[in-house]
């Protein structure tokens, strides 16, 4: 007996393989990344020397490739025929330039069409089958949004680094390492000043919440049933706002309204009665003369 794989999501059984794949290469990058990573303040701020400098001193090499349909493509074309030549193409107008065809739509299905003449034997190169990683791709968001390189260079030298950026702590192996990975491959800079990091909300039992196990009461039932306020407050108040896992509960919440909002609602409801009776308003109070309120 053994244990076998199944898919998290759908309970099929799995079968492991191995693939080739492409790797960016960490090791020259681990000296800067952590250099970078001093220059940025974190919030809890234990978790930048912690939890995200311990991850970034033993970086391995990157898999930036996947397997998939959707996705972008990978933009290296490879001579496999004969002399095994490869070449990575940097924009549409390069691979215009190179191949002779304009694209407007530079998805697999039809970029997979386009070859190029082999610098060295004058063959055909294809381009890889292989498509980015998704998280490359949420660590090139600063630059993409603006479409950097190739237009608003001012606007872009502007804003980057970032200011201030705030995720889930979970993104300490996501968002924020490619990010810094990016950043520090290209500039050599952090490629945010602040960061502030949130825990998970988990459901009651501490697993993580599914939507195909419906292990959390519905968000629109919270939400009608006892209130925006009581919700927010309760997760303000919660280890989650300390970069903490949450085990979500609605008993949780039933405490927040009668410990918190409940007292405050009944005092400020006392005190607009009596202020109302007595004809007061924001404009006749004088901290220096309250006889004249009596």
């Amino acid at each position: 007996n053994h244990n076998y794989p199944y898919c998290w999501r759908s309970d099929t059984p799995l079968m492991n393989k191995a693939i080739s794949t492409w790797f960016i290469n960490m090791e020259p990058l681990k000296k800067n990344l952590l250099k970078n990573n001093a220059k940025t303040h974190w919030v809890p701020e234990h978790l930048r020397d912690g939890r995200f400098g311990n991850w970034l001193e033993n970086a391995r090499d990157w898999n930036i490739s996947r397997n998939r349909f959707w996705g972008t493509p990978l933009p290296i074309w490879r001579c496999d025929k004969t002399c095994k030549e490869m070449l990575c193409v940097g924009s549409i107008e390069e691979l215009h330039r190179l191949s002779g065809k304009k694209l407007d739509d530079i998805h697999k299905h039809f970029v997979d069409d386009v070859t190029i003449p082999c610098p060295k034997c004058k063959k055909p190169m294809n381009r890889i089958p292989e498509v980015l990683d998704c998280w490359f791709e949420s660590g090139a968001m600063p630059y993409a949004q603006v479409h950097y390189p190739f237009e608003n260079k001012e606007k872009f030298d502007k804003a980057f680094p970032a200011d201030f950026i705030a995720e889930g702590i979970d993104q300490t192996r996501g968002w924020f390492y490619t990010l810094s990975v990016l950043s520090t491959a290209l500039f050599d800079k952090p490629p945010f000043k602040n960061v502030i990091v949130n825990g998970l909300v988990l459901a009651e039992d501490g697993k993580k919440m599914s939507k195909r196990l419906k292990n959390y009461p519905d968000p629109k039932f919270v939400l009608d049933t006892y209130g925006a306020d009581a919700m927010r407050a309760y997760l303000a108040s919660s280890p989650a706002s300390h970069a903490e896992d949450l085990r979500f509960s609605e008993n949780g919440i039933k405490e927040i309204i009668r410990s918190v909002l409940l007292p405050f609602w009944n005092a400020y409801s006392f005190f607009v009665t009596y202020a109302m009776a007595d004809g007061w308003t924001p404009e006749t109070y004088d901290a220096k003369n309250l006889d004249k309120l009596e």
